[in-house]
């Protein structure tokens, strides 16, 4: 049975007592990857003194907020070819969820851009720490997926979240090459 409105917005967001169902699951970790590589080929090119400051956390949040809406709308307008209908208030407030994963990327590396811009930390490390924390998200894809399933993590998890970390650099290495 599908959630009401009030089951939709009050359940925890954290819990995972039954797996999600793979579609939503799928929307999920696509918005998970997506967020964190968007949210990394911003990171690294970040060098000016300029982009350590004030700069750099609305260029992260900008990025961030506009990823989350264009990743809503998509999944949207793809529900809807998949169904052939249009979707309902609940199954937009539910893409918009399904989207969620595109703004968590943003929190911590702006929380840290944002306490080097306040002089509480040193910029460059700010930032070298954001990026690490983007990376370390990427690397847990894995463990991720395997809590939407339900499964319990194993060496193999860990293993790929090793391999998916080096993947995420070489395809950030590949944008900031071709594209800045």
């Amino acid at each position: 049975m599908a959630p009401n409105f009030r089951q939709l917005v009050h359940r925890p967001l954290l819990s995972r007592e039954h797996p999600l169902d793979p579609e939503t699951a799928a929307s999920r970790i696509s918005a998970y990857v997506y967020g964190n590589i968007l949210l990394l080929t911003v990171l690294i090119p970040l060098t000016s003194p300029e982009e350590h400051s004030f700069q750099g956390v609305v260029i992260v949040v900008g990025t961030a907020v506009s990823t989350f809406v264009a990743h809503a709308f998509a999944e949207s307008v793809g529900e809807t070819v998949r169904t052939g209908t249009s979707l309902s208030r609940l199954a937009r407030l539910s893409r918009l969820r399904d989207s969620v994963p595109v703004l968590s990327a943003a929190v911590a590396p702006a929380v840290l851009l944002a306490i080097g811009w306040a002089g509480l930390l040193d910029p460059s490390i700010g930032q070298i720490a954001a990026e690490v924390t983007v990376i370390a998200r990427i690397a847990s894809t894995n463990f991720v997926v395997g809590r939407l399933r339900g499964e319990k993590p194993t060496r193999e998890t860990f293993l790929g979240s090793l391999v998916l970390s080096v993947v995420a650099i070489v395809v950030v290495a590949i944008k900031v090459l071709l594209t800045h």
